[in-house]
């Protein structure tokens, strides 16, 4: 969704990488960077990623917002740029794995840095200074008519976003001009052979 929004795929800033799991996206470049020496260890390794240790801590749950902020400001400056600030939190494996997972979390909360609350709270408070990107509904609904069984449902005589649906939906939406925030759950499966 955001690379669409951005002109020019030449060079991404993730900052406050980690072990480096989203470093790899959508660009020909990546500047990874991260405070934990021990977390870019276990990085993904590609040719395009570029990892960087910076001391200082610069992840979101961590950081000098202010001067965090400042230097975005100056990065931002080319026309088109977007900033993305993102988490994951959440994780759900099983049901008799999750309590005990959620168990091991809790043991852990007195040492996580208090800014660690906008990861639980879904940014809820988080400063944010720039202008919001949010998402129109006909933005939404491009995302929808994209879903390969909305084309199979077509294929075979059924359209499920029909004109009456997408009146629905749009007044669910609150109109087709209004910008909204979403949230957009992130699952993931991984495997070797």
């Amino acid at each position: 969704m955001l690379a669409s929004r951005i002109p020019r795929h030449s060079l991404a800033r993730d900052v406050g990488t980690g072990n480096g799991q989203a470093a790899l996206c959508h660009y020909d470049r990546v500047i990874a960077t991260g405070a934990s020496a021990t977390q870019l260890k276990c990085a993904v390794q590609h040719r395009r990623v570029h990892y960087v240790h910076t001391p200082i801590p610069i992840s979101n749950d961590e950081i000098d917002l202010p001067n965090f902020y400042s230097l975005l400001t100056r990065l931002l400056q080319k026309p088109g740029g977007v900033v993305a600030v993102w988490c994951y939190n959440g994780i759900g494996v099983s049901s008799t794995f999750d309590p005990i997972r959620k168990r091991f979390h809790e043991t852990t909360l007195p040492f996580w840095d208090p800014n660690t609350k906008h990861i639980s709270d879904g940014y809820e408070k988080f400063p944010f200074p720039f202008e919001s990107v949010g998402l129109g509904c006909e933005g939404f609904l491009r995302v929808l008519w994209s879903w390969s069984v909305v084309a199979t449902a077509k294929e075979r005589g059924f359209d499920p976003l029909s004109e009456g649906v997408v009146r629905e939906l749009e007044d669910a939406w609150g109109g087709t001009d209004l910008v909204r925030c979403i949230v957009y759950k992130a699952l993931m499966l991984a495997g070797t052979r």
